[in-house]
């Protein structure tokens, strides 16, 4: 209330921002800020701030250091004025206490960016938020992509990595017909048996094989690739944080280090890749799949499909739940509408009734 009298009385519009100090009764105000503030400004300590923009770093630091100039000016007159009771403000104490501040603020933007930079090389680059066609509520997988991403999956990723929870069957129907899924098992071999010899024996595969494994064991699985295991892709999307976003990012993440960063031998710097160097080189190059249908296979395009792909092998039953979710809404949406009509029409005459007591008869 103080404060606001003091600016009435100096004749200033009350949306500007002040420093207010007091030397014994004598009110001293003075405007450094130098702008208007909105008119729900409140005071943080003795300086005007709009809630707007206390968040902002740049507007801190500013006021932070118009407050060190508005200070000493302040305090330069207060200590060239006569003193009231004795007292005075200490140029030096003003001085002290806008270092601090200063200190403050730049100590903790220091170890904002130091925790930030220490969380992407921890956990890698956070990946953009791509508009797949299949999010939405009433939305379905992209056949053709699915198709597309299996041709990319067996003609590059399928050389280290395996997919082992998916069967030929799974892709009938979906991407394939039965008869090309049939074609497709016919070209691979997997041994079967004992026969009746108690030997083991190879044949051709069937719709019921899983689709074929690039090696035969984790362990071979390192050898071959100098340590590094080739993850299996069957449920990729679902196992790494914001799959789809994550995998597409990854696949197209490939550069060459910035300043200051070494990638020992073997290894490709991936801003995506948690730690930032991963044991898979760059697979994907425009035109290096011939697609059926043909579609240009650029390399953003290859990488969104084999995604579409990943996602639809992590979560085949996708299309069916929201189908069957839309069904349920559309039976309990009735349902919902014969209880509301049964309750009016069985309180209709509860409701309507009109009770007359006879207090006297």
């Amino acid at each position: 209330r103080q404060t606001q009298r003091h600016r009435e009385a100096a004749g200033v519009s009350g949306s500007s921002c002040f420093l207010t100090t007091r030397v014994g009764r004598a009110p001293l105000e003075r405007q450094f800020v130098g702008r208007t503030a909105p008119r729900n400004s409140f005071v943080v300590g003795e300086i005007g701030i709009s809630p707007t923009h206390i968040t902002h770093p740049m507007f801190q630091l500013r006021s932070l250091l118009r407050l060190r100039e508005g200070g000493q000016r302040l305090a330069s007159q207060v200590s060239g004025s006569a003193a009231v009771g004795g007292e005075t403000v200490s140029d030096g104490l003003m001085r002290l206490v806008c270092t601090a501040g200063l200190g403050t603020l730049a100590w903790a933007s220091l170890s904002f960016g130091e925790s930030v930079a220490a969380d992407e090389a921890e956990h890698g680059l956070a990946s953009a938020d791509y508009p797949w066609p299949h999010n939405g509520v009433f939305s379905s997988y992209d056949h053709a992509s699915i198709r597309r991403g299996h041709q990319v999956y067996q003609q590059v990723c399928a050389a280290c990595h395996s997919v082992a929870l998916l069967h030929y069957r799974d892709l009938v129907g979906v991407c394939y017909t039965e008869d090309e899924a049939k074609e497709m098992a016919l070209e691979n071999e997997v041994t079967d048996g004992p026969d009746d010899t108690g030997e083991m024996f190879d044949r051709p595969a069937k719709l019921s094989d899983p689709l074929p494994r690039p090696y035969a064991n984790e362990e071979g699985a390192r050898y071959a690739n100098g340590g590094a295991y080739p993850p299996d892709l069957s449920l990729i999307t679902k196992a790494r944080h914001d799959g789809q976003n994550y995998v597409f990012s990854l696949l197209l993440g490939y550069k060459d280090p910035p300043a200051g960063v070494h990638v020992r031998e073997g290894l490709y710097y991936n801003p995506y890749f948690p730690g930032g160097a991963i044991a898979m080189p760059k697979m994907l190059a425009d035109g290096g799949v011939e697609y059926d249908d043909g579609t240009p296979a650029t390399e953003s395009q290859m990488a969104k499909d084999v995604t579409t792909f990943l996602a639809w092998a992590a979560e085949p039953e996708h299309d069916e739940r929201k189908l069957m979710g839309v069904k349920w809404i559309f039976v309990l949406s009735l349902v919902l509408a014969q209880a509301v009509y049964y309750k009016r029409l069985r309180f209709a005459p509860l409701k309507s009734r009109k009770v007359i007591v006879d207090a006297i008869n």
